[in-house]
């Protein structure tokens, strides 16, 4: 049976210190080789994965060679980063399978889960009935503004490794019953 993954920010051969340093490493190839293996690690083939944007610059051949080596189907939501013609190069990839501004998907309980690059404040009551998930911040928190029901998926705050769907689900209703 296949899970559902969320990422965001892979950032590949994006060469800039406060990328990948950032990120405990010691420079870009590193950062990249990283996120392949621990991608890899823990998507299966036919997982579906919501890449939610920014998800390379810099050297464009570099940066798609290792997109090309990540597990799943890969469904991308494009960033800040991510131009027309990146865009069209993500189409041809093996493993991508649509390229959208973003996506709205169910999630368990009959809820929806609005899935975007930016934070997007979907619910200012963080009741839980309609959810987002995001990129884009770099932060190392996984909610946006103490929010519940707005949750980083970013690379910067779980370790360059996708995050399951079901265990975002399981944090965001441990936060909202502390509150």
């Amino acid at each position: 049976m296949s899970r559902i993954w969320l990422a965001s920010d892979t950032h590949f051969e994006h060469d800039k210190e406060f990328v990948w340093q950032a990120r405990g490493f010691e420079n870009v190839t590193k950062m990249n080789q990283a996120i392949v293996k621990n991608w890899n690690a823990v998507v299966d083939m036919e997982d579906i994965v919501y890449l939610l944007g920014d998800v390379m610059l810099g050297d464009r051949e570099r940066g798609l060679y290792y997109l090309k080596q990540l597990k799943g189907n890969i469904y991308i939501a494009f960033g800040n980063h991510d131009t027309d013609g990146r865009i069209a190069d993500y189409l041809k990839c093996h493993n991508v399978r649509d390229v959208q501004m973003g996506y709205r998907i169910k999630v368990p309980g009959k809820r929806t889960a609005i899935l975007t690059h930016y934070p997007t404040i979907t619910d200012n009551m963080g009741d839980l009935r309609t959810l987002n998930f995001f990129g884009h911040t770099h932060q190392e928190d996984n909610f946006y503004q103490n929010y519940p029901n707005m949750y980083h998926v970013g690379m910067d705050s779980h370790g360059c490794t996708p995050v399951l769907l079901e265990d975002a689900l399981a944090e965001m209703k441990t936060k909202k019953q502390s509150e």
